[in-house]
């Protein structure tokens, strides 16, 4: 037996480790598996290159609990260590078991290694929850098997072992304040969370198989049963194949693997496979969006070499599709992701611009294939691509391609198609080619109809970001204006002509706005006469579009006026000095039934702009009962 003390370059490490090296204790299992396979992946390299001459077979990780004895076990069938090895690559912390392998196999051929962490600080994580940790192993190599103990001290000791199988079996003896990990629950919960899909398969434990009944058993016979091994990963998940070896249903069985208690079928996935500049693999799933971000980020699952790191994916993955879901993997992000490595890292950028194209790329092929499809889809995916136009612009760019604009009626257009298809009736007397959209069909219905009947194309534009989408749409496509249909008369939203000339003498106006003043709300209303077709409304409520937008932006995030967010409604009250109504109102002698007539005609506009609630509203409702009695 030997003893001495650990290489380390910072006295009393373990403290250190417990404190610093990881934010939570359950991440030792994920790093002491991540080691189990990375040895078992290294004895299959070495038996493909004929370096090993001994047999692979089907090694499989086991994870023990004893609680009597609270200890942990982790048990690999791998490439297992000599004592000199252990030596090496347990006590130099500084120097990478996992590291030196790369380097000294790269230009050898052979089966890829996939090697997952590195063998040094990764195993030291095991002091954030033992008190005393040994490792018995055995080399693939004709050596003696090695036991090296360790306290959670500098010092260890290391000497012979008896073990006759090749792999290593580290234990765990759980410190007092960790009996946690003792649960077979919190073990099973931490399989399932960090090594779901392992290379290597993982047995906890066994479970009960029920066999299919003999031929000649009777109806109430019950099925035979037998013990197996409970195998809690599934070594070979999808992403890890070729797209050209899936099917439709091997995608959705996946989907249901990774969200179990998702019941919608995802609409549509992306498989991702690029080795050149990175590596990078993973299927994204586009689910059924709703118009509420903040809720459905935060689905997608970042791996290494199958070993689960993260579902905080931001900054690997673009902003914009982190409401989508699915899994990335790659062996160029670290374990041990921080946000300041994420900002700094080229390969992440790369990553991250890559998605962006194949996502982009994506959508255009289903969009080429099948836009009937793709149309039906567009209200459960239009969050996310509103999103990526806003926020990255070769996104924005590439957009064109199958970004829909919905009317009120149904009909989906290109922004290519909307421009071809109402430049003539939409283009005002300036040139400006003027584009109306509704955000609620039913409560802005009235000013849809009035814009239908000059035959103009309405859209239906219902998104949270809208206002902030439009803003970008008009600065990236001269002399064009977005207009909400019920910013204005639509006689002054698509300005054709002069101004129409009022019955109205400039006298009888100002009477009128005189008293229209004095009798309405100041604080809720802007009184403004205009001269329009007789058959207009005589009060028509508009709400100014730059106001109304900067108001919706800021209240959505950004990009809004200061402090807009939170000032209170204000409309313009639009009155048509052409209407009989008004000249009625303007004539009128008797004060109390001139009243009558502006509240009743102010109550009917607020009404068609869903504005007339609560009292107004049943008084309203006893003022009109009373009038045609």
């Amino acid at each position: 037996m030997s003893q001495g003390t650990i290489n380390v370059s910072v006295e009393n490490i373990f403290p250190l480790i417990k404190k610093f090296l990881y934010s939570d204790h359950e991440i030792f299992l994920r790093e002491l598996i991540s080691n189990a396979t990375d040895a078992t992946l290294k004895l299959k390299h070495l038996t493909s290159i004929g370096e090993a001459k001994v047999t692979y077979g089907n090694p499989v990780i086991e994870v023990k609990i004893d609680k009597e004895n609270k200890q942990l076990h982790i048990i690999d069938q791998g490439i297992g260590m000599t004592k000199e090895e252990v030596e090496k690559y347990i006590n130099q912390i500084a120097f990478s078991g996992a590291e030196e392998f790369i380097e000294k196999y790269k230009d050898k051929q052979g089966d890829e290694t996939g090697i997952i962490g590195h063998f040094g600080l990764g195993f030291y994580s095991a002091f954030m929850v033992a008190n005393k940790v040994e490792i018995i192993t055995k080399s693939y190599k004709d050596e003696p098997a090695a036991h090296w103990t360790c306290d959670g001290s500098p010092n260890y000791t290391l000497e012979e072992a008896d073990k006759k199988e090749r792999g290593t079996e580290i234990i765990l003896h759980i410190s007092e304040d960790e009996t946690e990990f003792l649960e077979e629950g919190k073990i099973s919960g931490l399989l399932s969370k960090y090594n779901k899909f392992m290379p290597i398969p993982i047995k906890f434990g066994t479970r009960t198989e029920t066999l299919p009944k003999p031929q000649d058993a009777k109806e109430d016979d019950e099925a035979p049963t037998q013990e197996v091994d409970n195998i809690i990963n599934n070594p070979n998940p999808a992403w890890t194949k070729q797209p050209a070896d899936l099917e439709d249903k091997d995608y959705k069985s996946f989907y249901r693997e990774l969200y179990p208690s998702q019941f919608e079928e995802p609409l549509f996935n992306i498989h991702l496979n690029v080795d050149y500049p990175f590596n990078l693999t993973g299927i994204l799933y586009f689910p059924k969006l709703t118009n509420d971000m903040s809720v459905q980020k935060d689905r997608i699952q970042l791996y290494q070499n199958q070993v689960f790191v993260t579902d905080n994916v931001e900054g690997i993955v673009p902003e914009f599709l982190t409401m989508l879901r699915g899994v990335i993997d790659s062996p160029d992000i670290p374990l041990n992701v921080s946000r300041s490595y994420l900002q700094a890292d080229g390969a992440v950028k790369k990553i991250s611009s890559y998605i962006t194209r194949k996502v982009a790329d994506k959508l255009k092929s289903l969009f080429n294939e099948n836009r009937k499809d793709f149309e039906a889809k567009w209200n459960d995916i239009k969050i996310v691509i509103e999103y990526g136009m806003l926020s990255e612009d070769k996104f924005f760019d590439k957009s064109k391609d199958f970004a829909l604009y919905p009317t009120v009626d149904g009909s989906f257009f290109t922004f290519e198609e909307l421009k071809d298809k109402i430049k003539d009736a939409q283009t005002d007397k300036d040139d400006n080619l003027v584009i109306l959209y509704a955000s609620d069909k039913e409560a802005q219905h009235s000013y849809i109809e009035t814009a239908k009947d000059k035959g103009y194309e309405v859209l239906l534009l219902d998104s949270p970001i809208v206002s902030h989408l439009i803003q970008k749409l008009e600065g990236a496509n001269e002399k064009t204006q977005f207009v909400r249909v019920d910013g204005d008369h639509i006689d002054n939203l698509i300005k054709k002509e002069d101004a129409s000339i009022s019955k109205l003498s400039e006298e009888e106006k100002e009477t009128l706005k005189t008293f229209l003043t004095e009798t309405i709300p100041s604080e809720k209303f802007t009184v403004q006469l205009e001269a329009m077709d007789s058959s207009a409304n005589p009060f028509i409520i508009t709400e100014p579009e730059f106001m109304r937008r900067m108001k919706e932006m800021q209240q959505s995030g950004g990009g809004g006026m200061f402090g807009m967010g939170n000032m209170p409604e204000m409309y313009n009250l639009v009155v048509n000095t052409n209407n009989e109504l008004v000249t009625e109102i303007l004539n009128t002698k008797t004060k109390k039934k001139k009243e009558r007539l502006v509240t009743q005609a102010l109550d009917l506009a607020k009404l068609s702009k869903n504005l007339l609630k609560g009292e107004d509203l049943t008084a309203f409702i006893k003022r009109s009962y009373e009038m045609i009695k």
